[in-house]
């Protein structure tokens, strides 16, 4: 029976997807807009160095902010077929990537799935990079692409699942060189 449940759930996902590969209608000011899945999520960067000199270890914040009405899957979704919230970088030579930190999404239900959550990320959501600027860092400003991936959905339907490019400046100094704590209320949040 468990089997037929977690069967109808994926097909009515699926179902709701097909549908879906057309815009859906948000709300604004009582009339409908239509909305893409790129829309539905607006990603920043953050630096928590103001500098980051060669051989130190730095971090990089994306904050994912998600429309009102809408989710993505967290980067854990408790079924398989879910499509997880990824975030990959393409740091440029001398710049590595030690680790990626998503914090834990929320279980909630939906009419789509009313005796099976989901886990979700809603409103704003925090994903984290540890790097390092390598000694054969190039010093100056550089860019650090990072690709985030994600599934928005509302309560009765999903969109088709997107990429969206975030550049990271980062200002590059040499080795022993004085750096200062940015963007502090990002990295200093409890649990992200």
């Amino acid at each position: 029976m468990n089997m037929l449940k977690t069967i109808q759930t994926a097909l009515v996902l699926c179902a709701t997807l097909l549908l879906a590969s057309v815009m859906l209608p948000a709300r604004a000011n009582g009339q409908a807009v239509p909305m893409s899945a790129k829309d539905v999520v607006k990603a920043k960067s953050y630096v928590s160095l103001d500098r980051v000199p060669r051989g130190k270890e730095f971090e990089v914040a994306i904050v994912a902010t998600i429309h009102d009405g809408y989710h993505m899957n967290s980067h854990h979704p408790l079924d398989s077929y879910l499509i997880p919230t990824t975030m990959t970088a393409n740091p440029p030579a001398g710049i590595k990537v030690q680790d990626t930190i998503y914090p834990a999404g929320r279980d909630k239900k939906f009419p789509f799935s009313p005796t099976k959550p989901l886990n979700v990320y809603t409103g704003s959501v925090t994903l984290r990079l540890k790097m390092i600027a390598e000694p054969n860092a190039k010093t100056g400003n550089t860019m650090i692409p990072v690709t985030l991936r994600y599934q928005a959905c509302n309560d009765s339907a999903c969109l088709p699942p997107v990429k969206i490019p975030v550049d990271v400046p980062v200002d590059i100094a040499a080795a022993g060189a004085a750096s200062h704590p940015a963007n502090k209320t990002i990295f200093e949040k409890p649990g992200i």
